[in-house]
């Protein structure tokens, strides 16, 4: 199955484990080539208005400073997807009930795997105050 039709399985679950307060983290890695772009993270974090998540670019020069964006699922989406095959190979979900891995191949074929849980806890991120 093609990449962008396997992420929007993958994020079916992302959604899901939000909504059922299971997320833990999510993480974009495997830079494809040197970009200066290391990591995305993305945290549940508090919010009077739906849920919300905190996204995090953490780039390899110390000179760049890491970026971070409170948003909704639907931006945040939009956000990541445009980083697939670009700047990342794989992105991992952490929830409490298990851990699912989407990777995709050199041909552009999306794949989805799952293993045993690697946190147990929920954390909310707190947005930097500066």
């Amino acid at each position: 199955m093609p990449y962008q039709d396997m992420f929007v399985v993958f994020w079916e679950q992302v959604k899901q484990s939000i909504q059922e307060e299971r997320f833990a983290k999510l993480t974009m890695a495997k830079t494809i080539g040197k970009p200066d772009l290391k990591n995305i993270f993305m945290r549940p974090v508090h919010s009077e208005d739906g849920h919300k998540v905190l996204v995090k670019f953490r780039y390899r020069s110390k000179e760049t400073d890491d970026v971070e964006n409170e948003l909704t699922l639907e931006a945040a989406f939009d956000l990541l997807k445009p980083h697939l095959r670009k700047s990342f190979s794989s992105v991992l979900l952490f929830t409490t009930t298990k851990d699912v891995t989407f990777k995709i191949n050199k041909k552009g074929a999306g794949s989805i795997s799952e293993n045993s849980p690697t946190f147990h806890n929920v954390i909310i991120a707190e947005k930097n105050q500066e």
